[in-house]
């Protein structure tokens, strides 16, 4: 079964565009920033190895031992036409291959259409495979990442700031966030 059935069979809820995830999985969804005092972008070497301590810290949770699909994104403006902005996907993500097109077509100007368009590998999870991605993300350089077991049970979507995870369960995701707690948003809705 390719990656775009099992997505839709198995993640009926909405397409694969990550931000979508904390509303579509809200009973599952947990946030993690990535710096102490919910700080939002790294200054320092420093505080890139915190960054990526914890978003490795929270991965190896949910995938050690197992595959995933490490999953970017670029648009256009058209299905097939150039990125949108000059976005370093590629270098980032050279052996990402197109699995997915989400098209808005909402709005009834045409130049203002969009087509996000999904790229995916499999590989084996391993800590600090993914790094030099996750500090781009870090950075603000990449967004909409995810990063996925086979199965699609569990999701990381990082951004600059932080993490969304999806869990299975909601009491999966309460022991998760009961692990980390430090690293929760300090406001009540969790954001």
């Amino acid at each position: 079964m390719s990656l775009a059935a099992s997505w839709r069979e198995r993640r009926a809820l909405g397409p694969p565009v990550a931000h979508t995830f904390r509303r579509a999985y809200a009973d599952r969804w947990v946030r993690f920033h990535s710096l102490p005092g919910s700080k939002r972008h790294p200054e320092s070497e420093d505080e890139y190895a915190i960054v990526l301590h914890r978003y490795n810290t929270v991965l190896d949770e949910l995938f050690a031992g197992v595959d995933v699909f490490v999953v970017t994104m670029d648009w256009s403006n058209t299905p097939d036409g150039p990125p949108g902005h000059p976005a370093p996907r590629r270098r980032f993500h050279p052996a990402g291959v197109r699995w997915w097109t989400e098209a808005d077509v909402d709005d009834p100007d045409p130049d203002f259409h969009t087509h996000t368009r999904l790229y995916a590998d499999r590989r084996p999870w391993r800590r600090g495979r993914v790094d030099d991605l996750l500090r781009a993300v870090a950075d603000d350089v990449l967004a909409e990442v995810f990063i996925t077991d086979v199965q699609l049970r569990r999701i990381h979507h990082p951004y600059d700031g932080g993490a969304d995870v999806i869990l299975t369960t909601p009491a999966e995701r309460d022991r998760l966030r009961a692990r980390y707690a430090d690293w929760l948003p300090a406001n009540s809705v969790g954001l």
